[in-house]
């Protein structure tokens, strides 16, 4: 049996066509973890902002901490999912160091500005890696920049708590959506 050209040719499309949905799949399922995780930490760092009063700072650097600890491990234990971990892992520790640099020097920021502009400043991340890794990512991050803005700008003494639901809700219900993508 002899194959046309034009057969081989289509043959060979199938075949990038299931590469790169495998490839995207596997980005994905990498992802989702990370997201939930965060989700999951930055809703818990939210309900804390609603008890920790003077404390607040400090226990949203512990969970950014645990947090990129776990983004690390998740990244270096995926790393053949993951396209170019140690950029990937630079590109997260660049992103604090600009959020910290702009909301703790430049831009004194208080809580609640604070509060907005860091799920923002990631949210933005999501919107770009989108770009890149997929069209998920950027549904993902404009449609949270979008839930965080319309709070920051509608709920008054709740907003904590209305982002440890839309944010760190979100973030985990995005997660385990990209797991099914």
């Amino acid at each position: 049996m002899t194959l046309s050209a034009d057969d081989a040719s289509a043959a060979l499309a199938d075949i990038e066509s299931i590469s790169r949905r495998v490839k995207q799949s596997s980005i994905y399922r990498a992802s989702s973890l990370i997201m939930i995780g965060w989700g999951a930490l930055v809703a818990l760092g939210n309900l804390t902002a609603l008890v920790a009063g003077r404390w607040t700072g400090w226990c949203w650097v512990a969970i950014n901490f645990a947090g990129a600890i776990l983004t690390i491990a998740l990244i270096v234990r995926m790393r053949d999912a993951i396209v170019g971990p140690v950029r990937a892992a630079t590109a997260f520790a660049l992103f604090f160091a600009f959020g910290f640099a702009w909301s703790a020097l430049i831009g004194k920021f208080g809580p609640r500005e604070a509060s907005a502009f860091w799920p923002m400043l990631f949210m933005f991340g999501y919107a770009l890696q989108g770009l890149f890794l997929g069209r998920a990512f950027t549904w993902i991050g404009v449609g949270l920049a979008a839930l965080i803005l319309i709070g920051y700008e509608a709920v008054s003494s709740g907003y904590d708590l209305y982002l440890a639901v839309v944010n760190g809700g979100g973030l985990m219900l995005c997660g385990y959506w990209m797991r099914r993508a």
